[in-house]
């Protein structure tokens, strides 16, 4: 199917064409794909040719329906892209942090070196994630380590869920607490050595991060 008909097709199951008849006006689709009618009914023949789509016209108009083959074929298409896009792999830019990263490694650090079985850095590498949208849809099948939380001096600690990671061959976590201020395009990454340094990372280099 070529690239546009298929299109096409996405455009009528956003439009509500799958389970119910929808009516279409070639006009409007030609304004929205930027093709003529012409074109856009053509490209409609060959879905209902190829059987993607059924389609019928009335006094009313032109009304279409996604074909159980058609919604199979966006079906396979949206696995096939899900699994190309969210293969565990997250690109961003690198950040400056807020200054606490520092502090909270300290505090885990006993724990971190329990739950991920290496003595953290005591700071934070801060990536703006670029791809994916967030860092939920990178880590959406990928399975935490849960490091518990606790109290110190009077001062609650909550849960902090870690997901390992490698960058550049190093290995270590992103770190999402139960309470953060970070928005969820901020990733925190944890590792054994300061990841700024050792790979010599300054303020808006891109880093490729594999989750492991």
């Amino acid at each position: 199917m070529k690239l546009k008909t298929l299109t096409l097709l996405i455009k009528l199951a956003k439009r509500g064409g799958i389970g119910k008849e929808i009516s279409i006006t070639l006009r409007e689709l030609s304004k929205e794909l930027d093709v003529s009618p012409q074109t856009i009914l053509r490209w409609l023949e060959e879905l209902k040719t190829n059987g993607y789509i059924e389609k019928r016209e009335s006094k009313k108009g032109t009304f279409v329906i996604l074909t159980d083959k058609g919604v199979q074929l966006l079906e396979k298409l949206y696995e096939e892209i899900s699994s190309a896009l969210y293969s565990g792999v997250i690109v961003g830019e690198v950040i400056s942090g807020i200054g606490e990263g520092a502090y909270y490694v300290r505090q885990y650090a006993p724990l971190i070196k329990e739950y991920l079985g290496f003595d953290p850095y005591p700071g934070t590498l801060n990536v703006r994630v670029i791809f994916p949208k967030t860092i939920f849809d990178a880590l959406c099948t990928a399975r935490p380590i849960v490091i518990p939380g606790f109290t110190k001096n009077g001062r609650t600690f909550g849960d902090v869920r870690a997901y390992r990671v490698k960058i550049d061959e190093i290995e270590g976590a992103i770190v999402i607490p139960s309470r953060t201020v970070h928005p969820p395009k901020i990733a925190e990454i944890i590792a054994p050595v300061s990841l700024r340094e050792t790979l010599n990372l300054k303020d808006g280099d891109r880093v490729r991060i594999e989750i492991i």
